[in-house]
């Protein structure tokens, strides 16, 4: 629920009146606003923090395994205004068996290699990713080594062909 102080905050009233229901939550803790997004709204959501909110950057972008909660799967984008020096957090929430959210890069090109990476160490698909593929672990890896459940020692037998 969002309290009505972070309603009031400009960028959490103008995504509100023009996509409510992508807006799913929003916090102000220590100075950061914090926006929980739909996924399947998460590339108009973007564009729209680009072009009118000059969110110009996104600086970073990783997962997080919550299992064995459900939804088990978060998606965080760091954004920031280089016009007002201003930071913003999303996040999206996406289930564990097949997770899977659009990708950021055609509003970012910068998404490119950190959509390559949480797919490689999380597992999360990033649909219309222009190549998605390994970038951390060998072709051919077994698993996704940053989930929770992925066993401690790695699997046993590390590739799949052998």
């Amino acid at each position: 629920m969002i309290s009505d102080q972070v309603r009031e905050l400009p960028l959490v009233a103008a995504l509100s009146g023009r996509a409510g229901s992508a807006l799913v939550d929003a916090a102000f803790e220590r100075g950061e606003l914090s926006l929980e997004i739909d996924p399947a709204q998460i590339v108009d959501i973007c564009s729209f923090l680009k072009i009118d909110w000059k969110f110009v950057r996104l600086s970073a972008l990783t997962g997080v395994d919550w299992y064995p909660s459900e939804p088990r799967f978060e998606v965080v984008y760091f954004l920031h205004s280089l016009d007002r020096n201003e930071r913003l957090r999303l996040k999206c929430r996406l289930t564990g068996e097949h997770p899977e959210i659009d990708s950021v890069y055609p509003v970012w090109k910068a998404a490119d290699w950190y959509e390559r990476e949480t797919f490689d160490l999380f597992g999360i698909a990033f649909r219309n990713h222009p190549g998605l593929t390994r970038i951390m672990m060998p072709e051919g890896w077994n698993g996704h080594p940053l989930r929770k459940d992925y066993p401690v020692h790695g699997h046993k037998y590390s590739y799949i062909d052998e």
